[in-house]
């Protein structure tokens, strides 16, 4: 049985009844990046009460790394022990009905005031929130009210977890701050405590999603860190949408340096346990020298987009320009979601 086409077929008729549902994973700007575009496909809260053509998606849920122990998020993750707010804030301003004043000031960071100094106002917003509910997740769900978010958020977990990388050197690294910083390349990553529990939710939306998207995001500290949730690769595993990796556009040092395209699947699969892509979209559109020289000063490079090895995992892979040049190099939110929308509802097929 193909269960790619009948995920496909389920999605087109979510769309004639509805609307489809789609799950976003991820976390840092890359989720951030791909929430800007598929929320042009959300109805408006304001101006629409149903899904018609042009508004395909009746849910979009972002679930979110939470494992940030630097900047404002660090310090307001050990002052009040909830979670940290970061990656959380920036999803919340990318489903924001509009990217106006409410917008601008969840991203305001203040340049003084003591110790205030350094803290995001929307980080702030959050914490308060969660002091005065004394519920993390009921917190990003009323600061997502304020912002009249296309879609809802969930933090992969309540548990304020601190990340611990084993590195190919021996050593042992605790805290997203210090294993990015670290030169050494990590062997395997792990939560302390090991144990966490999701948000009923976020398995939930998993198990009703018509479309799933892993990526684009930091291989270890933005995906896979999702995948160390207790029951979220099972979740993963068992879900009847049709599910796609959206592939990084570089490397990082000591995150993915020198991986391609399919060895980052293959190093997630290391987590899930189980193949879980259907689909993986790929940029093969050629980066300016310019940027590849500004990115080689940190020691990234392209990904090389190794078709052949993908398909061979069992995975339908789509080529093209998903790539944007500006001062940084940023995936092309509106032609991810384009085409993320065309495979869920296309006639491509899978061979998982």
């Amino acid at each position: 049985m193909d269960l790619s086409a009948t995920a496909t077929s389920s999605a087109a008729n979510a769309i004639r009844h509805g609307g489809l549902r789609v799950v976003a994973i991820g976390g840092g700007t890359g989720l951030s990046t791909l929430l800007r575009g598929l929320k042009r496909y959300v109805p408006s809260s304001v101006t629409a009460s149903r899904v018609d053509s042009s508004t395909p998606l009746c849910d979009l849920t972002a679930v979110v790394t939470v494992t940030d122990d630097g900047g404002s998020s660090g310090r307001l993750r050990k002052e009040f022990n909830m979670p940290p707010p970061g990656d959380l804030r920036n999803c919340m301003v990318a489903l924001s009905e509009d990217e106006g004043l409410m917008s601008r000031l969840f991203r305001h960071r203040f340049q003084s005031g003591g110790e205030l100094e350094g803290h995001s106002f929307g980080n702030l917003f959050v914490a308060a929130l969660t002091e005065m509910t004394g519920d993390f997740g009921h917190a990003v769900k009323l600061a997502g009210e304020v912002l009249a978010m296309r879609g809802c958020i969930y933090p992969a977990t309540y548990t304020n977890a601190t990340l611990v990388a084993h590195m190919a050197g021996g050593a042992v690294v605790r805290g997203e701050t210090r294993i990015t910083a670290s030169k050494d390349q990590i062997v395997e990553l792990t939560l302390d405590p090991p144990f966490v529990e999701p948000m009923p939710e976020t398995l939930a939306a998993i198990a009703s999603a018509d479309l799933i998207t892993l990526g684009p995001g930091s291989l270890y500290t933005s995906l896979i860190t999702n995948l160390l949730v207790q029951g979220i690769p099972e979740a993963l595993a068992a879900a009847k949408g049709t599910c796609v990796y959206i592939a990084n556009l570089m490397t990082q040092a000591n995150e993915s340096l020198h991986l391609t395209a399919s060895q980052h699947i293959e190093r997630i699969y290391q987590y899930t346990r189980h193949p879980i892509f259907d689909y993986a979209l790929v940029n093969t559109a050629p980066v300016s020298e310019t940027l590849r020289q500004r990115y080689a000063a940190e020691g990234a490079e392209v990904i090389q987009p190794d078709i052949e090895r993908i398909e061979a995992m069992g995975i339908r892979c789509i080529p093209g320009n998903f790539a944007a040049e500006g001062d940084v190099l940023r995936h092309d939110s509106a032609r991810v979601a384009q085409t993320l929308l065309e495979i869920a509802v296309g006639n491509l097929p899978s061979l998982r």
